[in-house]
């Protein structure tokens, strides 16, 4: 990545004209903007290499909390093209609960040995990377309900911030049908996670991924490949959870992507 920047940073940066790069999408926080630039070119997010799929198209997932601006660089036989986005902050739910007793706010050291196990298996499956652009086929919701969670929720109990929200919520009977909301493949299929209960990953390729939680039953195994709309599990209520639904997650290379901006309104 190093080599990289160095090779950016030698280039005399050119009319954007001279490299065909654009973007579609709106810039704001939890956004997925669509990228084109010209084959054979490499992009960078700041100092983070891009994807790029042989004809040039290219994802850039802008995260919960992405900054005031980014810089996107995309460049080709010596020609450069950078610029820097403006980047518009979101406002999100944040809930405070004072007065819990502590074993409710931090885990016992050994269920923190399994959690830290856990996220290591799911890092590892949303970091992995193929080049392919089974994205370009679309959205759909896996299913349909009343939203019970949105993306970027927090609360902070007993004055320590948890982790954000970064899925969509979908209240649905346990037993439920749930479909892939894309074309993929299945990277991470397994069951019994501490927070996650079962879950399903789905890679739609170039680094963007879907994960479906809290199932009671798998469909599918790791290494299928699936398409929109079919069956690869059951809904339910496993994991850390407090009733039966779904919790619809994705993810662009360790970046949080808002769910409910790929799909029309439910």
């Amino acid at each position: 990545m190093r080599i990289l920047l160095v090779a950016f940073a030698l280039l005399l940066p050119l009319p954007a004209a001279a490299v065909e790069f654009t973007l579609q999408g709106e810039l704001k926080q939890g956004a997925l903007l669509y990228g084109q630039t010209l084959p054979g070119a490499a992009v960078m997010l700041d100092d983070s290499t891009v994807p790029v799929a042989p004809d040039g198209r290219f994802l850039i997932g802008l995260d919960r909390d992405a900054p005031a601006s980014v810089t996107v660089m995309a460049g080709r036989d010596g020609v450069i093209d950078a610029r820097t986005l403006e980047i518009q902050p979101r406002d999100y739910d944040i809930q405070r609960i004072d007065g819990l007793p502590p074993e409710q706010v931090t885990p016992p050291q050994e269920l923190l040995d399994r959690i830290a196990r856990e996220r290591e298996q799911l890092v590892a499956a949303r970091l992995s990377e193929r080049i392919a652009a089974d994205w370009a086929g679309g959205f759909a919701w896996p299913a349909t309900g009343r939203i019970s969670g949105v993306y970027g929720s927090q609360r902070i109990l007993n004055g320590e911030p948890r982790q954000p929200h970064y899925g969509v919520d979908v209240a649905v009977p346990e037993g439920t049908p749930v479909r892939a909301p894309g074309d993929g493949v299945v990277v991470l299929a397994a069951e019994d996670f501490f927070y996650q209960g079962t879950l399903v990953m789905i890679d739609h390729g170039l680094g963007l991924k879907s994960t479906l939680m809290h199932l009671s039953k798998l469909e599918v195994k790791t290494g299928d490949v699936v398409t929109k709309g079919q069956v690869v599990a059951l809904s339910g209520k496993s994991g850390r959870v407090t009733g039966a639904h779904l919790d619809w997650r994705v993810n662009w290379l360790g970046n949080w992507i808002d769910p409910a901006q790929l799909v029309p309104p439910m």
